[in-house]
């Protein structure tokens, strides 16, 4: 098992390249399930998610062909090809490695008409529930059962048109809809949609592959169904996620990065408490450039909140910087539960954050000191990576595996702008 060793009080200069969104590339890569042409997507991230993606994928049927892109600055391209669906069985085994193995279920049923597919890390519906797709699914004409621990759905006479109105926001709900609706006979309405960028992405992405799809980044989506995909090339937008844990590297490390790729709109929210913590930003024909001098952050209060809100998948890095901010700030996670989880990790570094159910109150401290620490899920990994690089002499993050599944090259990429971090075996 790997881990990776960084040296704290490097300051950081030089450029970061944003690689392809692996919350848009997930989705976009189980779409191939929806026509029998190839898909082919430009700028696919290096990740452990995706080669398990692609697994799952060929389980079906589907043949994946990739080609490895050049450097640091160019992601992979991959050829989908589900000229012929052999299977629509997806086993515990493979929807356990991760969650979003759960959105072939829609196109599966769309166009084969029939999907068995585990619940996602064998959880029972409730805590990131899973009933929404269920829901939206039925309203769409599927028969919808649940047997031992799998979701099995049936629509052989094929899916209908509906007015679906999610009672609150989802993001793998509307994602689960829009795939459903889009080979659905007549008018999809889906009402209170998530408005993430990778929504966005998927919608185009299916809109390049034939779909007729209207009102991508607002809150109601309207599909006319057709009664064919075709095959059709797409790059995947960057990694927002990927670019404001970067964005937010070079505020707690300071120093000067431009991060190529990245767009304001997609991290607006994170930009402004930045700049509030005493970062300048700027946005460049390239991307957007950071610089911050040699002072501590100032302490700025955030709660998360669905797109256009503050993310909370970078609620945990934005936490590293609080930690040696000057002052005290409050954290309010409404997203998730157990989202404090790298609360502890962080304790070990000397940070002084208090629980208290979804509020976390951090008092910045003067200077973190290097510990080894232990890594409990992608985001809370990259902030005890984030903290290691302000930390005084030598931090061990253990356990980087989770890091691999959301982050392409990190380390590679943090040591190109002057970062002391190496990856070992353990």
């Amino acid at each position: 098992m790997d881990r990776i060793r960084i040296g704290g009080g490097r300051r950081l200069a030089g450029e970061i390249p944003i690689s392809g969104a692996k919350n848009a590339a997930l989705k976009l890569m189980a779409a191939s399930l929806l026509t029998e042409g190839p898909l082919t997507l430009a700028n696919v991230p290096r990740l452990a998610d995706v080669r398990a993606m692609a697994e799952l994928l060929k389980s079906f049927g589907v043949t994946v062909e990739s080609i490895p892109g050049t450097g640091l600055a160019e992601g992979d391209t991959y050829t989908l090809n589900a000229a012929a669906i052999t299977s629509s069985f997806a086993s515990y085994d493979m929807v356990r490695k991760m969650r979003a193995s759960f959105q072939v279920l829609a196109p599966l049923l769309a166009r084969h008409g029939e999907a068995k597919v585990s619940l996602p890390g064998g959880c029972a519906i409730g805590a990131r529930p899973v009933d929404l797709h269920l829901k939206a699914l039925e309203q769409l004409g599927a028969a919808v059962t649940l047997e031992d621990g799998y979701v099995i759905a049936t629509a052989k006479a094929g899916l209908h048109g509906a007015r679906i109105e999610f009672p609150f926001v989802s993001v793998g709900a509307t994602e689960t809809a829009l795939m459903a609706a889009v080979l659905a006979k007549g008018e999809t309405l889906i009402g209170n949609a998530a408005r993430e960028p990778e929504i966005e992405d998927l919608a185009r992405c299916l809109i390049a592959m034939g779909a007729n799809i209207s009102g991508m980044g607002t809150s109601r989506l309207t599909v006319q169904g057709v009664s064919s995909l075709h095959g059709a090339s797409y790059a995947v937008m960057p990694d927002r996620i990927e670019a404001g844990t970067y964005a937010i590297a070079v505020a707690i490390a300071g120093g000067s990065v431009e991060l190529l790729g990245a767009r304001r709109d997609c991290i607006a929210p994170l930009l402004d408490l930045l700049e509030q913590a005493g970062t300048q930003t700027r946005d460049t024909n390239r991307g957007i450039a950071l610089h911050r001098n040699g002072a501590r952050p100032a302490a700025v209060d955030l709660t998360t909140a669905p797109f256009p809100g503050f993310p909370t998948d970078l609620q945990a890095q934005f936490m590293a910087m609080m930690t040696v901010a000057e002052g005290t700030s409050v954290i309010r996670e409404t997203i998730f539960e157990n989202r404090f989880m790298h609360v502890p990790e962080l304790g070990r570094l000397g940070a002084d954050i208090r629980v208290n159910g979804d509020v976390a109150t951090v008092r910045g401290v003067a200077k973190l000191k290097g510990a080894p620490v232990m890594a409990t899920d992608l985001r809370a990994s990259s902030s005890l990576v984030l903290a290691g690089l302000v930390a005084e002499g030598e931090t061990i993050v253990n356990r980087v595996y989770h890091l691999d599944r959301g982050f392409d090259r990190l380390e590679e990429k943090l040591r190109r702008v002057g970062a002391q971090i190496v990856r070992e075996k353990e």
